[in-house]
């Protein structure tokens, strides 16, 4: 995502850091080409003139003028107003203590929405929480079918909707059932159309009349850009949104929506849709949206994910391996497996600071390729193999390439990379089993 804005930004802050002393001149004309980069990611016009005139009003002040490293100030202030920009504070959802809550989801066709829907629920229970998914869309052929079905696929209730019944009577049926099943958190799939009309939203205006959801929150498309803010506006216009989740953007290369969107409608991004796959649904921060658009990566989301996949137990387990220097081929394609169930190669690079920018000039590969082929190297070796690595000569080595189908070059070179991996580790040894433990993020 904003892989557009982030190369052009880079660009005018390496000029920016090269000079030792900043005037007024260079940072108007830095000002000028930032305004250029964020108009070509389709950011609102009004929403670039505001965030630039701050931004001049902190480059021209003390702070950047009088500091030994001008150019570094100037990209500190950068971070801190697109921060502001998408809004500072608390996303998470509003949870009333009604129960069970409601959460209605509105948008148009083809946004995402009912797999949004999925996804939510999916995040709802890893958080704990019992959730309950009611199709409303009555209208559209096969809708309520794709919402049984998707429930099905992640073992989640789905209301069973009387396609003769009025929305808000659904809705009100579906809370009263999920009542009854102990579900405490009801998750509405509204009905969508190709475009807004006035039936639409006098539907969706009865039944946030009826149901005084907790939260009513907008799926749009992140790839249409300021069509998605401007779809923001006219919902938000008719039943007073909550909050927006922008679908789509792992492929959102300019940025615009996510930029725009809380400047334009004054209602926060609580959620990003970042993949196909259902668990790939992330809570929106706005800092740290901030530090991926500069280039600065995002640890905080990584470690994150780590924690999410990697079980505590496990990583003490390894951990006490490493401390004891016994750390295996075995617990080597464990690791590896962590990684892959994190996300994509590319995505998890690209959340380390430095790196995203290495793998848009070429100098870092993100081939995910690799990690399958170790897989199936170490899968081709024996127990003992595993275990001990010495033991692998020329001979086995021949062995293990053709069972995996790879190459001998390619099982020496997993061998040299887990041979430098393991000495690595080996220097925390010292540390206890709590500290090597948060190198997985636990601790």
């Amino acid at each position: 995502m904003f892989e557009l804005l982030t190369e052009k930004l880079a660009g005018i802050f390496k000029e920016l850091r090269s000079r030792g002393r900043l005037g007024e001149k260079d940072i108007q004309e830095a000002l000028r080409q930032i305004r250029i980069a964020l108009l070509e990611a389709d950011v609102n016009y009004r929403v670039v003139k505001n965030l630039l005139e701050q931004i001049r009003q902190r480059a021209l002040g003390q702070e950047v003028m009088e500091s030994l490293t001008p150019g570094q100030q100037v990209i500190k202030v950068v971070h801190e107003e697109l921060t502001k920009l998408m809004g500072e504070g608390g996303r998470d959802l509003n949870l009333n203590g009604e129960k069970p809550t409601i959460l209605m989801l509105v948008g148009l066709q083809g946004s995402g929405k009912t797999t949004t829907a999925g996804k939510l629920a999916i995040f709802l229970r890893k958080k704990g929480y019992r959730p309950y998914l009611v199709p409303v869309d009555v209208r559209r052929p096969a809708a309520i079918e794709q919402l049984i079905k998707l429930g099905e696929e992640i073992d989640i209730p789905v209301h069973h909707t009387d396609k003769h019944d009025r929305a808000e009577d659904i809705c009100v049926k579906a809370r009263s059932s999920a009542f009854e099943i102990g579900s405490d958190m009801v998750i509405i799939d509204t009905a969508g159309r190709l475009h807004i009309d006035e039936g639409l939203m006098d539907e969706l205006v009865r039944i946030k009349n009826t149901l005084h959801p907790a939260e009513i929150l907008l799926v749009a498309d992140s790839m249409t850009g300021q069509d998605a803010v401007n779809l923001a506006v006219t919902f938000n216009q008719y039943i007073d949104l909550t909050g927006i989740i922008l679908t789509k953007m792992e492929g959102d290369a300019r940025g615009g929506a996510a930029l725009s969107i809380m400047g334009v409608t004054g209602k926060p991004i609580k959620f990003v849709g970042i993949g196909e796959k259902l668990d790939a649904l992330e809570p929106f921060y706005p800092e740290r949206m901030s530090s991926r658009i500069l280039g600065m990566g995002d640890i905080l989301t990584l470690i994150e994910k780590a924690q999410a996949e990697i079980d505590q137990r496990e990583a003490f387990r390894l951990a006490s391996k490493i401390k004891k220097a016994e750390f295996d081929l075995e617990d080597f394609k464990t690791q590896l497996l962590y990684i892959r169930k994190m996300g994509s190669f590319e995505e998890i690079l690209g959340m380390i600071p430095g790196l995203g920018r290495l793998m848009k000039r070429g100098k870092v590969q993100a081939d995910e390729g690799e990690l399958v082929k170790v897989e199936a190297i170490i899968n081709s070796m024996t127990p003992e193999e595993r275990r001990n690595h010495k033991i692998i000569n020329g001979s086995r080595r021949r062995r293990i390439a053709k069972g995996s189908g790879t190459r001998v070059e390619d099982i020496n070179r997993l061998l040299k990379n887990f041979v430098q991996t393991r000495t690595m580790l080996k220097k925390f040894g010292r540390g206890s089993a709590k500290d090597l433990s948060s190198l997985a993020g636990f601790g």
